[in-house]
């Protein structure tokens, strides 16, 4: 007898339930009109078991047997699954901006050859009252931090020594203070000519991410390492009386399960408050953390509502709009290539005691909640909570606005990196095989890549933006690679 998945068992099956067994009235009336093939009704099911050799009462169907009927619902929702991808609609008037960035200037000006680890244009000065310039910062392996004009791509300075091992994450705080980290966890502040100020070594060891609140009133300096902590300081500036600038004590202290992946500032839409968004290794979902001496924890909101799995991917790196800052580029985990979504960020309460009546339209909608029974009534029961979780569920797919492959491979081991065009027409996301691909915000397609990089190498990141050139004002990409290139793109020159 063969297994009852067999092919065989499986059109037998089909016979029988669709009646290619019944014999009709009409086969003994030969005077009565006959449909076409009726007649061999019974000698197909016959013929058939005969041939493949089956049981004479092959075909039986009992539950939870497989049928021809099951397996093209399978295939259906397999093919549906498989190519699935949440797109937005075309229209060319918020489609991908021309011109763009597409012609590679390969930078030599770097003194020495060496994998580029980050990349950032900041706006810098030496002192108070002199005039600001446009810097790019470039990070290397071997510990030194080059600074360089943007659009001539002379070398203004290169630090060696600055930090004990190879530089992570740097920024820049009121346009005279060069923060860098490290992969010891050491944190250091400086001058633009490299003069360390102050110094801390409050993690344990990689701080991958430094963020600046750079706010008049409420300065503040957070930093990510794979000591699963983050740190939040809050800076003390220069006064009349001959203070110096210092980062001082961590102000709080984020602790999490697992090491954070990216973060950054954001004003809080009520209140303008500054938070801290931050998604961490193992998990779907971006958290929500308040900056107070005692932050606490606002709500988290799920990229992957409806997902099965564990966990469906790591949102690896974040990005805001420049043009609308509720919406966030997120750079995925996800395997053999990234997917990018762009998301409507749901900000939860600053205070959960509010209610939407009183707290303005940000509560418009329920409030995300840090689990299902932290609000809810005494007597909630099993129903009510998977009712509250699907009206979460269903809020948080609402705010996908797109998700789509981008096609660029990547690993385990990579470190997605995205970065959105100045217009928010379009998001640059970086590769494992040496392409910087562009992807068009209203449609999620890819309409652009950048080939600069030797190929099958990895790009480890990314910066877009406006710099100012020599033609004026021009929009720019910089990207730096394991190849040991920095490639600044540039629109190609009208002839």
């Amino acid at each position: 007898m063969p297994a009852a998945d067999s092919p065989a068992l499986v059109v037998a099956r089909y016979l029988r339930t669709n009646n290619y067994t019944q014999v009709r009235d009409f086969l003994f009336q030969p005077s009565l009109t006959r449909p076409h093939g009726t007649e061999y009704s019974t000698q197909t099911y016959d013929a058939f078991v005969a041939e493949a050799g089956l049981e004479p009462d092959a075909g039986m169907v009992s539950k939870g047997d497989l049928t021809l009927e099951t397996l093209l619902e399978e295939k259906k929702s397999f093919d549906l699954n498989a190519h699935f991808e949440k797109l937005g609609v075309e229209d060319g008037e918020r489609g991908w901006s021309q011109p763009a960035p597409t012609t590679a200037h390969v930078v030599k000006t770097l003194p020495s050859s060496s994998n580029i680890l980050s990349t950032a244009v900041e706006t810098t000065a030496q002192h108070t009252g002199d005039t600001a310039t446009s810097t790019l910062l470039v990070t290397t392996a071997d510990r030194r931090l080059n600074l360089l004009d943007p659009s001539s791509h002379e070398l203004r300075g290169s630090l060696v020594g600055l930090q004990d091992s190879p530089i992570l994450s740097c920024a820049v705080f009121r346009q005279q203070y060069l923060l860098t980290a490290s992969m010891s966890g050491q944190l250091i502040a400086s001058n633009i000519a490299g003069s360390v100020i102050d110094k801390r070594r409050d993690h344990g060891k990689y701080i991958v991410k430094v963020a600046i609140h750079d706010d008049v009133r409420t300065p503040l300096v957070a930093t990510a390492g794979w000591d699963c902590k983050i740190n939040i300081y809050s800076p003390s500036l220069p006064t009349a009386s001959g203070s110096t600038f210092a980062l001082g004590e961590p102000t709080a202290t984020i602790t999490l399960h697992t090491k954070p992946e990216a973060m950054l500032f954001l004003p809080h839409p009520a209140t303008a408050q500054p938070i801290l968004l931050v998604s961490k290794a193992d998990s779907s979902f971006l958290y929500y953390y308040t900056t107070e001496p005692h932050p606490r924890l606002l709500g988290h909101q799920n990229l992957a509502p409806y997902s099965n799995a564990w966990v469906a991917f790591t949102p690896s790196a974040l990005a805001l709009c420049p043009t609308d800052s509720s919406v966030v580029a997120v750079g995925t985990s996800s395997l053999p290539h990234m997917k990018l979504l762009l998301v409507r960020l749901l900000v939860p309460p600053f205070d959960q005691a509010q209610t939407p009546s009183t707290a303005g339209p940000v509560l418009a909608q329920p409030p995300l909640r840090t689990s299902l029974l932290d609000d809810g009534p005494a007597t909630e029961t099993q129903a009510s909570q998977a009712r509250a979780a699907l009206v979460i569920a269903e809020r948080e797919a609402a705010a996908t606005l797109i998700h789509c492959t981008t096609m660029a491979p990547q690993t385990a081991f990579s470190t997605p990196a995205v970065a959105w065009r100045p217009d928010g027409s379009g998001v640059w996301v970086n590769a494992d095989d040496g392409v910087v691909r562009g992807i068009e915000a209203s449609s999620g397609k890819v309409v652009c890549s950048l080939q600069g990089h030797e190929a099958g190498t990895k790009v480890r990141c990314l910066w877009a933006g406006h710099v100012e050139g020599e033609q004026g004002r021009e929009e720019v990409v910089v990207s730096g690679g394991f190849d040991q290139r920095l490639v600044v793109w540039k629109v190609e020159a009208s002839v």
